[in-house]
């Protein structure tokens, strides 16, 4: 009889107030010490994740790690945030390297302008930004350009905001929305969703958000303050006049491994498409998409192994060494240079990115993404719309938009369980657009666009703010629409 009761009595439940509670110290701590103590994002988090796990260890001993496991949970959910995003992110740091070294930054912009003309020259701008922020960081795009914005507002006595607003909008878009940039890397890995969606999505939801926010809004934007001075930088004269690679080239490196990874997702989603509804855990589902994908003829299986964002991403960077490096002359000694001083940066992102899933991998651990579920299962609020809110909440509060997205990303694992892969890249994109936005003085990419455009920063909360929270709520608007006719499951 005792045995009978035993088997049929209710599990313990979940102490959801007091987790939540637990989660919400975990991101006000967070935020204090990079906003109040200025730690560095990757320790800031990394220790909020030891206190969150020590915490759970008292709250919710029965699911919660022990104290002697909360080391190995962190090096383990570290590894396998950086599993496949490491490699990504760093190959992609080169690429953009090479770009930026040969010249193809500039001669991308200078034959849109050409062909533009100077009097739609702001929507070559915002098309420049859009194409070269995908292999490019947002930052290092804007210094590169800087001197083309620079004589184009001193040759048409334009104000540089007309040329410069679209070209950080441009950018903005495609470094939120379109991998290989770490946000939307990072996003599709936790969420486990494949990255040829989230390019198809971020691209199909990108652009139309550049032209609405494009040279119409911005050019109003401009007109709202007075045209700043072209700012006095330090340029490299011969920059502009040094021989540079064809825009054909440019173009063609840079769309090779969207294609690539494009056409993996097609083959994937053909040869597997009837095991959707068959299947309830993501582990079945895994063990007969690897069946399946094995039995594919030869030319298809090539196609699904060239088309790894990796091996996709890897052809076209050798391919940039070639055609942008070796064969225009670089020597060796200067490739490696190139490459190792890239990594740098990169070795940053990486490790930012690393601490984001150790975070994702202590909700998980703790029950703290089980309770946060449980506290909204029961809402109105649809599942998209929670996770543009919980972005954008992050986003407004410590400024970096990868850090909102890593952290929003964290929150949602426990919510997408079970949806299909386009409606999982619709959160993604949902994400995105939420770390998009509301940019501010804590946001160090304001600073960068205050000082190149030479504006105030009241002129730039006038402006660039806007313009920012404009490509939030518009971009956020279209993923709406095209949730409405993409299956959740």
């Amino acid at each position: 009889m005792f045995s009978i009761l035993a088997q049929t009595a209710p599990e313990k439940s979940v102490p959801v107030t007091s987790l939540i509670a637990l989660l919400f110290f975990g991101i006000a701590f967070l935020l204090l010490l990079i906003l109040r103590f200025k730690l560095q994002a990757f320790l800031a988090l990394i220790i909020v994740s030891i206190l969150v796990s020590i915490g759970a260890t008292f709250i919710n001993p029965d699911q919660a790690a022990g104290l002697t496991e909360i080391g190995q949970t962190i090096a383990t959910s570290m590894g396998g945030a950086l599993g496949g995003i490491a490699t990504i992110i760093g190959i992609g740091a080169i690429f953009g390297a090479m770009l930026e070294h040969s010249g193809g930054t500039q001669s991308l912009s200078n034959t849109l302008v050409r062909k533009f003309g100077q009097e739609k020259a702001p929507w070559a701008m915002l098309l420049t930004g859009f194409i070269i922020s995908i292999p490019v960081f947002l930052d290092v795009a804007l210094v590169i350009l800087a001197p083309l914005l620079y004589a184009l507002a001193r040759d048409t006595k334009k104000s540089i905001l007309v040329f410069g607003l679209p070209l950080v909008a441009g950018m903005a878009v495609t470094h939120a929305f379109v991998p290989p940039t770490p946000g939307p890397v990072a996003v599709a890995y936790f969420l486990d969703v494949n990255l040829g969606y989230v390019i198809g999505f971020g691209i199909l939801v990108g652009f139309p958000t550049a032209i609405i926010c494009g040279p119409f809004l911005c050019s109003k934007m401009a007109k709202l303050v007075k045209a700043p001075k072209i700012p006095e930088l330090n340029t490299n004269e011969n920059e502009s006049s040094k021989d540079l690679p064809s825009f054909g080239i440019i173009c063609g490196l840079i769309a090779l491994p969207i294609v690539l990874i494009l056409s993996q997702t097609i083959v994937q989603e053909v040869a597997t498409s009837g095991i959707k509804s068959g299947l309830t855990t993501n582990a079945e589902r895994k063990i007969e998409v690897a069946r399946l994908l094995n039995e594919l003829p030869s030319w298809q299986q090539f196609i699904h192994f060239i088309g790894h964002p990796v091996i996709a991403l890897m052809a076209s960077t050798l391919l940039a060494i070639w055609f942008l490096g070796t064969k225009r002359g670089t020597s060796k000694d200067k490739l490696v240079e190139i490459s190792t001083k890239a990594l740098g940066p990169a070795g940053i992102i990486i490790l930012i990115t690393g601490a984001g899933g150790v975070f994702k991998g202590v909700l998980t651990s703790t029950g703290i993404a089980l309770a946060l579920k449980e506290v909204f299962i029961g809402s109105p609020i649809p599942i998209i719309v929670l996770a543009y809110i919980f972005a954008t909440l992050v986003r407004i509060a410590q400024g970096s938009a990868t850090v909102a997205m890593l952290t929003a990303a964290g929150l949602m694992v426990s919510f997408v369980e079970g949806f299909s892969q386009p409606y999982l890249a619709l959160i993604a994109c949902a994400i995105a657009a939420g770390a998009t936005g509301f940019s501010h003085v804590n946001d160090s990419g304001f600073w960068m666009i205050s000082r190149y455009l030479g504006m105030t920063e009241k002129q730039t909360l006038k402006t660039w703010t806007v313009i920012s929270t404009a490509i939030s709520v518009v971009s956020f608007g279209i993923i709406l629409i095209l949730s409405l006719f993409i299956p959740m499951n």
